[in-house]
């Protein structure tokens, strides 16, 4: 399995560059911030909206362009997008270059390492990582987290339970088959497994 040790990052005071519109259609931003990041760069040319709520946040720069390998100078963690693979080779090459660990959205031969699904309590963070197989992996995740997070108000029984109802190996098999609602209902029954009645 790719991407299979887990590690937690200190942001505070540490550069991260966020490059594309993917990226910031996705919430990498505040994902940085809620993580500590207090020097974020971010260089998109869209969507708008988004950027000009970005670009009121404290530690966020908004560059409105392309971006050039001078952005990153000084990064410590770089997550980024482009349409071409080809472009997405030339920042992954960059970013390393600058010594920093690089995410390429959806492209992992350009990815140092892996955004987990993230559920934070407080000072509670529980992340949950497929190995970089599959965005639906993720969203399938997520789903029946809502679902059955309130079922389920334990923190730590509801902990356990994911450690013992989720197999990414398995996760990975049937979403490549097409089976996403069999993922599905096998996550919620291991979860639920008794829950429900109590």
């Amino acid at each position: 399995m790719p991407f299979a040790y887990p590690i937690l990052l200190e942001l505070a005071d540490r550069r991260c560059v966020v490059i594309g519109a993917l990226p910031v259609r996705e919430g990498k931003v505040e994902g940085l911030l809620a993580g500590g990041a207090t020097d974020v760069v971010l260089v998109a040319s869209e969507p708008a909206e988004r950027l000009d709520d970005l670009e009121g946040l404290d530690g966020v720069v908004v560059n409105r362009r392309t971006w050039y390998a001078a952005d990153l100078t000084g990064a410590f963690l770089v997550i980024a997008h482009d349409p071409d693979p080809a472009v997405r080779a030339r920042i992954a090459e960059a970013a390393r270059a600058a010594g920093a660990l690089v995410n390429v959205v959806d492209d992992i031969p350009g990815c140092d390492w892996a955004a987990p699904a993230v559920v934070r309590r407080g000072e509670l963070l529980i992340a949950i990582g497929t190995g970089g197989a599959s965005p639906e992996i993720l969203r399938v995740l997520r789903e029946v987290r809502e679902e059955t997070s309130p079922l389920l108000p334990d923190l730590r029984t509801r902990s356990r339970r994911w450690a013992e109802a989720l197999d990414p190996d398995e996760a990975a098999e049937l979403v490549r088959g097409g089976e996403v609602e069999e993922l599905r209902a096998r996550l919620r029954a291991r979860l639920l497994d008794g829950a429900e009645a109590t």
